[in-house]
């Protein structure tokens, strides 16, 4: 049985059904004590209530006590699953049909074993506990405390927003309770777009792109403002600049990465991200005296853990990402996109912009999917292996999470297969991406026929 993708269990209501759900809020107790406690949340979707009430049958039933948090961003019951287990219930930037289960121990998703062992246990039915041990249920509110935490941590980066001009459209999402309450306490003057908790999504999309916030880009064209876009659960972010156009997600990673290890201390500063992220970043982060460390996608928090397993004295992570996902570990180990949003915006009223772009260097860049039955990913990964460093002799090779080439001028491709969809991925930026791309791609379809 594979339950869990690289963001937790996710798929239509047809698949993440109450029956699941309840097996999953079942098998998370019978890994724990009875002393311990599950702290559970879910984000605005109609099906949410009907899937929180079944994950918290299985809890109790499993003999664990349960702490209700209603409506939640994802950061926010990470956040309160601190020193317990959480479960949320979301599809984060899924469409409105869809639904999800992502499981947190101590602010941090369950790594790739814990799944495998909640795996095991909805496929062998884990009993209930006896009818005298069932869990209790009690309600609890943190999002107020989240609110105060993630401003306290902003005001040790950038400056006060003094009336800086910010347009967040929530996309009647949770970060609709989040992130305008929390940059209107830092000072700024905050314009709320889709603000209204709406399951069904009714905005727009609830995946944050270029084509979905089109009414943000207008509003920030006209005004100029700052603009920010979330998704469903306040898990992603995207920045928008005064002219209405989207800053390149690896950018605003480049961006923090760099602010994160000049404030460093370590001996050895750390930033964590995927093998799609681009050499941009690793640029800024060497400028500034860090260097980065890459894991496979849906995984930063493993390789944060990785790294302070097995990292030196003075080896510090203070930063991992991947395009549109931040995880900032001076407040925690959960991927939150209203700290970034914080955090980036009071960098703004110090720097602007502008100022904090001057120094990225953003060469075109390019994704591309093509179809590939999963059958024969393996086969077609394996052949690629040889037949792409030998079309590009020049390039540096690793295999680590897909295969990636880099190239002496900054230019890199990365090809992988992707764990959701019948595709492999080629990830291209270059000065001459296009024909990047059709080289790469022409020996993805030679290894696909």
């Amino acid at each position: 049985m594979k339950l869990f993708g690289t963001a937790g269990i996710r798929g239509p209501v047809e698949t993440v059904t109450p029956e699941l759900a309840l097996s999953v809020g079942r098998a998370v107790a019978t890994r724990l004590p009875a002393t311990e406690t599950v702290v559970i949340a879910r984000d605005g979707r109609e099906t949410g209530a009907t899937l929180a009430s079944a994950v918290e049958a299985g809890v109790t039933s499993g003999g664990v006590d349960v702490l209700r948090a209603g409506e939640l961003p994802t950061p926010a019951l990470a956040y309160a699953s601190r020193g317990r287990h959480g479960i949320m219930l979301t599809a984060s930037h899924n469409p409105p049909a869809d639904n999800g289960i992502k499981l947190f121990a101590d602010g941090t998703e369950y790594d790739a074993e814990a799944e495998a062992e909640i795996e095991e246990l909805v496929e062998s039915r884990a009993d209930a506990a006896a009818w005298d041990r069932w869990g209790a249920q009690k309600r609890i509110d943190p999002l107020d405390s989240y609110r105060d935490a993630v401003t306290e941590y902003a005001r040790s980066y950038g400056e006060d927003l003094d009336g800086l001009q910010v347009a967040v459209d929530c996309g009647t999402g949770m970060a609709s309770v989040a992130t305008p309450q929390v940059l209107e306490t830092l000072g700024g003057d905050v314009k709320a777009l889709n603000a209204s908790v709406d399951g069904h999504f009714p905005a727009r999309e609830s995946k944050p792109t270029p084509e979905t916030l089109t009414t943000l880009r207008s509003f920030v064209a006209e005004t100029g403002a700052l603009g920010i876009g979330h998704d469903g659960d306040a898990d992603r972010i995207v920045i928008v600049d005064s002219e209405g156009e989207v800053v390149h997600e690896d950018t605003v990673l480049a961006i923090l990465a760099e602010r994160y290890v000049r404030a460093s201390n370590a001996a050895d500063p750390v930033v964590v991200t995927t093998p799609n992220a681009s050499g941009r970043i690793d640029e800024r982060v060497e400028a500034a005296g860090g260097r980065i460390e890459r894991v496979r996608l849906g995984a930063l928090h493993e390789g944060v853990a990785r790294i302070r397993e097995n990292g030196t004295e003075g080896t510090e992570v203070v930063f991992a990402a991947e395009p549109w996902k931040h995880i900032h570990p001076g407040l925690g180990e959960w991927i939150d996109s209203v700290a970034s949003a914080a955090v980036f915006t009071r960098l703004v009223a110090a720097e602007g912009l502008e100022v904090l772009r001057e120094p990225i260097t953003e060469r075109p860049y390019r994704k591309e999917s093509l179809s590939c039955a999963d059958e024969q990913k393996e086969r077609v990964m394996d052949e690629l292996q040889t037949t792409l460093p030998d079309r590009f002799p020049e390039a540096a090779v690793d295999t680590d999470h897909g295969i990636r080439l880099d190239f002496e001028d900054g230019s890199w491709t990365l090809v992988r297969p992707s764990g959701t969809e019948p595709y492999v991925r080629i990830y291209a930026e270059s000065e001459d991406v296009d024909w990047l791309v059709e080289n790469v791609s022409g020996c993805v379809k030679n290894a696909i026929k």
